[in-house]
């Protein structure tokens, strides 16, 4: 009897030993692809930024030369526009996405909203170079908007700041941005208990005091994954301050790509990794502040 239950033991102890090694050869999987495709590339990106210029190449060295350049050198300029740019783009869709999410979570119908949500990706169907064209199409002095200003009788003629400014860059920064802030916008909001905001209404309260004390709170981790978004995205953003801004037009983005038209690798490198470090301070804040594990375990009710 003894040695048939130490047997079974023997097959339940390999079954679990199997069990576990198919568990972490899985998750080794996403694990390598991390490696591999963004953690290797990035300390390369840090190790190039330390390296020093050898005429049209680069060698390898430790010197902050290229830091020194950069914070000492006009691109430091680019980086607080870029800053002040990104935070107003993120302010801006937040104020647009915000509603439109409260509206689909809380006062829209599951089938409708889920609809319009898809409706919002169908922009991206599209090459995104060629929307962010046609933005230059729109605001030109013969575009639609001015052409409609003009024959409503707002204008009397074409507003040439509408194209070739920081307008035209946070107009067309908010339309690649904004519909990515709507999604965990929504996530967050659906989550929310209705029950709770029916328990104010019912106990009196105003709509303004249950959204300010109830709703807002309890949707934050998707307003700061939704900052996240914008603001990540708009900050090293580079097609669209080329395109809307026109020629000296910079951002982060696109500094980075003229320092590497140039070949100046190790500036480029130095600048990249700045941005990833701003990135990567959101994602730590994130982390800290809120439990994602909450947040996204409310995508389940998406199929509810």
């Amino acid at each position: 009897m003894g040695a048939v239950q130490s047997s079974s033991e023997q097959v339940s102890g390999r079954g679990v030993a199997v069990s576990n090694a198919i568990r972490y050869g899985a998750l080794a999987i996403p694990l390598l692809f991390v490696v591999v495709f963004f953690v290797t590339p990035l300390a390369l990106t840090i190790a190039v930024s330390f390296w020093e210029r050898a005429g049209f190449w680069i060698r390898p060295a430790f010197t902050v030369q290229a830091y020194a350049e950069f914070f000492a050198g006009p691109r430091f300029f680019v980086l607080k526009r870029s800053l002040i740019v990104a935070g107003l783009v993120t302010a801006l869709g937040l104020a647009l996405a915000y509603p439109i999410a409260y509206v689909l979570a809380l006062h829209t119908r599951a089938r409708v909203s889920r609809v319009v949500l898809l409706l919002f990706t169908v922009p991206f169907v599209v090459n995104y170079i060629i929307r962010t064209f046609s933005w230059e199409y729109l605001l030109g002095r013969t575009g639609p908007v001015n052409q409609a200003l003009l024959g409503a009788g707002v204008i009397h003629h074409p507003l040439d700041w509408l194209l070739f400014t920081d307008v035209s860059v946070m107009i067309g920064l908010v339309a690649s941005y904004m519909p990515f802030m709507i999604y965990p916008l929504w996530v967050s909001l659906a989550g929310i208990d209705r029950r709770l905001i029916e328990a104010s209404w019912m106990l009196g309260a105003a709509p303004a005091w249950t959204f300010l004390r109830i709703t807002l709170p309890l949707s934050m981790p998707g307003v700061f994954a939704a900052i996240i978004f914008g603001f990540v995205g708009s900050f090293g953003e580079s097609a669209v301050p080329i395109i809307l801004g026109g020629l000296g037009y910079q951002l982060m983005g696109n500094t980075i790509t003229s320092a590497l038209d140039v070949l100046n690798y190790p500036l480029a490198a130095a600048m990249s990794s700045v941005v990833v470090v701003v990135m990567l301070a959101f994602l730590a804040c994130w982390y800290l502040v809120f439990d994602v594990r909450s947040f996204l375990g409310k995508i389940v009710r998406w199929s509810a």
